[in-house]
């Protein structure tokens, strides 16, 4: 009787799971199917595009099936890159379309990217349309896409603090030790900072020269555009920078930086007069996400390919499509070069780069692809360490200006847990081995000098073959990608100029010189690699709600450091990765 109603819990237990993983599947395919299922978008003439982009945007729009909001119950408004660009072009040679409102305020995006869509903007301009710009508040972010306007125009109430960019890098240290882990390094590159959070409490002075160096260079990106498009000098701007001159709607109006300072009805009346429509009421407004689904009706079909294969995200062994893993990665590769329809490969890169071994089995099949047919790799917010060892073997590589790219160089980390277990836990642990080694690698314990010096000579190895690998795709002696690697970050303005990046452009460029080197007349774009489907993503936007969703909210700003920690923590092998977590404000 006790063994059956044992069997009888655990059967009710496991029917409550499971009807519980039903209900949020089928919540989350309701939803999905209900914006799916939405009437076609229908643009009416005298449109005027509306482009919001206070979402983050990723390299690539997701086919299908929306991921899923499970605590608003409602799916997330995620565009890709390629959906923007493709949409900004579309409107400019639709006679539908008379202009881009842009409604800016903050744009969670790297600066890369931002260029990128600022760039589609110039050349929207050129079909005569007009482009107006508004908010309520703008970062200097939003501004600079801002400037590519015709009118600035911003709510008189409003915030623009003019400020300069900065970049800052939390530190661990102190906090191990508190903990009692020790953080054994192994590290080849005087710039290698990837580990220096665990082991320093500032910044190292090559790390903040590097620091200084690339923040620098992409600020004076920035500058230079405003200056342009604004016909200010960049000394005026720095001097306003430096004496924090502009802190308001008002003052940035006084210093020519916005041309009005206006209400939103007053933008709508506007809209409506550059339209020709009859009343407020009769304008004719359409987002840019909806704008997208109409032109996806008119994908275009052609027996000649591009394949545009998306590497976004960390570098990992494995399988799989939430990272750029060794095996999903290699295979995308592989079909595409297998594939005789395809004439030409760009290779998108939007990475800091990960596992040193992931990165080299990409590259092999990188090279073997660049050996039938053009490989042009296309670098995104940044494409550093192995992010840009994955591309040594393209063609062609080509960057946004305001890319982080390089960081050649690589470092083990092997935590070492026993001070934690042993007197924070409580924990102790007893090991037989067979040989002297059998225990290594053994994060309850730290390494002997045999096993260090081990690690050292793997790195060292390592870092070697980067060092070829560079000097064979780039056509540079190793002795000149020794001198310009050391692990150190270079801006694209000057991974240029020392042979790093080819040319300057976005993915729109990349596919351009594709079609050139192809000798194509006539060609259709192909994405991969193949998204999963529309049950997997719903599984995987759920695991990942439940599993980041609480720790986030209690955290707030703080959970970027906790995530860089764990990150660090967590991994394995020799890693081939940025110094840390960038982000330039």
């Amino acid at each position: 009787m006790v063994k059956f109603l044992k069997y009888l819990a655990a059967s009710f237990l496991g029917c409550m799971v499971a009807l519980f993983l039903m209900f949020i599947v089928m919540m989350g395919m309701l939803g999905a199917m209900a914006s799916l299922g939405e009437k076609p978008v229908v643009v009416a003439n005298n449109s005027v595009l509306k482009i919001e982009l206070n979402n983050r945007i990723t390299e690539r729009s997701p086919d299908g099936m929306p991921s899923f909001d499970y605590m608003n119950m409602k799916p997330r408004q995620v565009m890709g890159l390629n959906q923007i660009l493709a949409g900004i072009k579309a409107a400019g040679d639709d006679d539908k379309i008379k202009g881009i409102y842009l409604d800016l305020t903050s744009i969670p995006a790297g600066i890369a990217t931002v260029e990128e869509i600022r760039n589609a903007l110039v050349d929207f301009k050129k079909s005569g349309k007009f482009i107006i710009s508004y908010s309520t508040s703008y970062t200097q972010k939003a501004y600079y896409l801002a400037t590519v306007s015709d009118k600035v125009y911003m709510h008189p109430m409003g915030d623009f603090l003019f400020k300069g960019m900065s970049s800052s890098v939390t530190f661990f240290k102190k906090a191990l030790e508190k903990l009692d882990i020790e953080p054994q390094i192994i590290r080849h590159g005087k710039f290698k900072s990837a580990v220096e959070p665990l082991i320093l409490e500032s910044m190292s002075p090559e790390n903040r020269e590097q620091t200084a160096s690339y923040v620098g260079s992409i600020w004076n990106c920035l500058l230079t555009a405003i200056s342009e498009s604004r016909n200010l000098s960049k000394d005026q701007l720095n001097q306003w920078i430096n004496g924090l001159d502009v802190y308001s709607a008002q003052s940035a109006l006084d210093k020519g930086l916005v041309d009005e300072l206006k209400y939103y009805d007053e933008i709508v009346a506007e809209l409506t007069d550059k339209t020709g429509a009859e009343s407020t009421d009769k304008l004719n407004v359409i987002t840019l996400s909806k704008y997208a689904r109409a032109q996806k009706i008119k994908k275009k079909e052609a027996k000649q390919k591009i394949a545009v294969i998306y590497a976004e995200g960390n570098i990992v062994m494995g399988d799989g499509t939430d990272e750029i893993t060794s095996e999903g990665m290699s295979k995308a590769i592989r079909s595409a070069r297998k594939d005789s329809t395809v004439k030409a490969i760009v290779l998108r890169i939007n990475s800091g780069g990960g596992s040193a071994l992931a990165s080299d089995i990409i590259s092999r099949e990188v090279k073997l692809a660049s050996d039938v047919k053009p490989v042009i790799a296309s670098f995104g917010d940044v494409a550093a360490s192995g992010g840009y060892y994955i591309a040594t073997q393209a063609d062609v590589v080509v960057a946004d200006p305001t890319t982080i790219t390089g960081s050649i160089g690589v470092f083990g980390i092997i935590p070492n847990f026993k001070g934690f277990m042993n007197n924070k836990l409580g924990l102790t642990q007893d090991i037989v081995n067979t040989n002297k080694h059998s225990d290594f690698i053994n994060v309850m314990r730290p390494m002997t000098a045999e096993e260090t010096a081990l690690m050292q000579k793997s790195v060292e190895d390592t870092y070697d073959t980067f060092l070829t690998r560079v000097s064979t795709g780039r056509d540079m002696s190793k002795s000149a990608v020794d001198e310009i690697g050391q692990g150190r970050v270079w801006c694209a303005v000057d991974a240029k100029r020392i042979g790093l990046v080819d040319e300057f452009g976005g993915v729109t460029d990349a596919i351009r010189i594709a079609v050139e080197k192809a000798g194509l007349s006539d060609y259709a774009i192909v994405e991969l690699p193949k998204q999963p489907s529309p049950l997997e993503m719903l599984l995987s936007s759920f695991s990942e709600e439940i599993r980041t969703r609480a720790v986030r909210k209690e955290m707030g700003e703080f959970y970027r450091h906790y995530r860089q920690l764990e990150s660090v923590m967590t991994m394995q092998g020799i890693q081939a990765r940025l110094p840390y977590e960038i982000e330039l404000y």
